[in-house]
């Protein structure tokens, strides 16, 4: 970045002024909450969120520096739920993401399928995308979820919404893009499987520990294993 583009000091000290005021407005907003989803406090996050974020980029742009804490923005909070108080009708939208991990084991379980069908003329097992067809035919989503290293499956990114809404909806007006016509007000909760925070959180024991660190971890349990009497074992 050339110099005529860098923010100016006072620029950089007036950002962090607005954070502070965020901050406060923040706090202010939480200690007069009116219940869980009050709209003031989910406004007040989202100006501190975008007030921190101006400062930080002000703080690279002129310093080089960055702040030690990051906000997530507005995209990743739920809206403020506005549904119906007592909903009539509620909707689970589920995706689970999978990759073929192992071919041959899937087209294995594909074509016991078809002999315990004892299907003419069966070839759909000869075929990945056929022995997937076979076997989500065959099985429930949750029991190939429980199972999927059987199938020769390896488990990516999932995610579970539940929507409320004020009456059923009309069949097969939604089959088409289920989440999309999802509400995101209407959301009472959601839940994220994702390996990227498995990945935060391996980063995190590689730095905090160490393998001496695992290895007295271990030690206690291995030596309560070891002082059992071979009679208590047993029971």
């Amino acid at each position: 970045m050339s110099d005529a583009a860098q923010p100016t000091a006072a620029e950089v000290r007036a950002a962090a002024e607005a954070v502070k005021t965020a901050l406060d407005r923040h706090l202010a907003a939480v200690e007069r909450r009116s219940g869980e989803d009050d709209p003031a406090v989910y406004e007040a996050f989202n100006q501190l969120a975008a007030a921190a974020e101006a400062y930080d980029e002000l703080l690279y742009d002129r310093y080089d520096e960055v702040t030690p804490f990051e906000i997530p923005g507005a995209e990743d909070a739920l809206p403020p739920y506005t549904g119906p108080e007592e909903p009539s009708a509620l909707s689970v939208l589920i995706r689970r993401d999978y990759t073929v991990a192992e071919p041959q084991r899937l087209l294995a379980h594909a074509r016991r399928i078809e002999a315990a069908d004892d299907e003419e003329d069966a070839t759909a097992s000869g075929t990945v995308h056929g022995a997937l067809g076979l076997l989500f035919g065959e099985f429930e989503p949750d029991e190939i979820a429980s199972r999927h290293k059987e199938f020769g499956l390896e488990e990516g990114d999932s995610t579970l919404w539940v929507t409320t809404s004020d009456e059923p909806a009309e069949p097969g007006e939604w089959l088409e893009a289920p989440f999309e016509q999802a509400d995101p007000q209407r959301v009472v909760c959601r839940f994220d499987v994702s390996a990227v925070f498995d990945d935060d959180l391996d980063d995190d024991l590689e730095d905090d520990t160490d393998e001496d660190d695992l290895e007295d971890a271990l030690d206690p349990a291995l030596d309560e294993d070891e002082d059992l009497d071979p009679l208590d074992a047993d029971r």
